[in-house]
């Protein structure tokens, strides 16, 4: 038996930081490396996700996922008893070939993901390196994009259509100075808010605050103001980023922007974004349109894919058949990568890769119940992504991917890349 053979599979009910239950699993190997990975969920989840397997019933208001914990304990466990658990690839590939449906549906993506998780960063207990450094040799931590306001599907009962308003760093010469940015853009706004009789009472799902605002203007109009405030200088130190969650908004008619009593067809919300941008120094614009609305997202790639971010997550859900589609048609020029939209480490990676090779940015994404896990870390600086959308500066799900972050650009000192602004599409924008 070989120090990476897989001698254990184990998985249990635990919570997400919404409080609903999750799946977690533990990986052991022959040689003792050990690792264990608790899978994040999605609130404003695409139609070609993956699929969570939830048990239904009255227990945890049918969220609970006892079925997917009897997938890991079961026949997972029993199919990678005595297998090498080093070789990501084939481990996944055996995974998906197990489940046998096209949405990992029969024993769970959430299961299913745990595991692949867990066994790299098993291996890399075994080989004795950081999860990065076992998926990439040379390191590159990612321009964060920090939530500063939400609304949507992450604040429930906030004034506003649109989901995230979020700071992005773009001036700042390191990670640990981009997120003391970062966190000062959000105080100051906090500040103002207050001042305008706006109290943050409500902190939303990722940690953003969750606002009474007359309009989705006035978010943006708030965040510039605290980028203002914080001394910082808009465009140049200091940008914006905006995820509409266009799919949340879609319906029979159109998109409506039920905050503002609107309703848009897909060439009226993308001249509405296309004017956001002309008024704030937006720099990334995800999900515009929604997830099938192909002519909507060329049209938008069209008129402003040469000077903004344009970050596919709904449309893509981090699937290589989609992405594929996406270049073939002209959508998009970025790519959000979560792991748990497609179920397995090797399919998230093989995303980026492809991503890359065709020119599009790549931004690893955390998901709105996420847990305190910092693995998410690793892999973007690893894969070399060069971005990383968490959340705030607040809830400790959130600053423990950035604190692990933190930790890895301590780590490696003076041989430290950030990505920084080159890390956004178009390439320096």
């Amino acid at each position: 038996m070989s120090a990476t053979t897989i001698v254990g599979v184990v998985a249990w009910e635990a919570l997400d930081s919404r409080g609903t239950p999750t799946v977690a699993c533990e990986v052991r190997l022959g040689g003792g490396g050990r690792g264990a990975a608790t899978v994040p969920s999605g609130a404003s989840t695409g139609a070609h996700e993956v699929t969570e397997l939830r048990d239904g019933g009255e227990r945890f208001g049918g969220k609970g996922v006892r079925q997917a914990v009897a997938s890991v304990n079961g026949e997972i466990a029993t199919e990678l008893a005595g297998t090498d658990g080093a070789v990501q690839d084939a481990l996944d590939a055996a995974l998906v070939e197990l489940d046998g449906t096209p949405g990992l549906s029969r024993l769970g993506a959430n299961a299913v993901l745990a595991v692949s998780l867990a066994a790299s960063l098993a291996a890399a207990d075994a080989e004795k390196v950081p999860l990065w450094r076992r998926l990439g040799a040379t390191p590159l931590l990612p321009l964060p994009m920090v939530n500063v306001i939400s609304g949507g599907a992450h604040a429930r009962g906030a004034g506003v259509d649109v989901q995230d308003f979020l700071v992005v760093p773009v001036g700042a010469a390191s990670f640990a100075e981009a997120i003391e940015w970062a966190w000062r853009v959000r105080r100051c706004t906090e500040e103002l808010a207050a001042e305008r009789g706006l109290p943050a009472s409500l902190v939303a799902d990722e940690g953003g605050l969750g606002l009474a605002l007359a309009s989705n203007r006035a978010g943006l109009e708030l965040l510039l103001a605290g980028i203002e405030r914080s001394g910082l200088t808009p465009g140049a130190e200091a940008a914006i980023a905006v995820d509409v969650a266009a799919t949340q908004l879609a319906g029979p008619h159109g998109y409506l922007l039920a905050a503002e009593n609107r309703a848009l067809d897909a060439t009226g919300l993308v001249e509405e974004v296309e004017a956001w941008c002309g008024d704030f120094p937006i720099v990334s614009i995800e999900d515009p349109l929604a997830e099938d609305d192909w002519t909507g997202w060329v049209e938008a790639t069209r008129r402003l894919g040469a000077r903004i971010q344009l970050l596919g997550d709904d449309l893509f859900v981090t699937q290589v058949g989609r992405l594929e589609r996406g270049l073939r048609d002209g959508a998009a020029n970025a790519v959000l990568v979560k792991p748990n939209q497609c179920g397995t480490l090797s399919g998230a990676q093989t995303t980026v890769e492809r991503a890359r090779e065709a020119g599009y940015a790549t931004v690893v994404s955390a998901r709105s119940g996420d847990t305190e896990d910092a693995w998410l870390a690793d892999l973007a600086v690893g894969w070399r992504a060069g971005q990383i959308k968490v959340g705030s500066t607040t809830r400790s799900e959130r600053t423990a991917k950035w604190n692990r972050l933190l930790r890895i650009e301590q780590e490696l000192g003076s041989d430290a890349e950030f990505a920084g602004r080159a890390a956004l599409a178009p390439l320096g924008s």
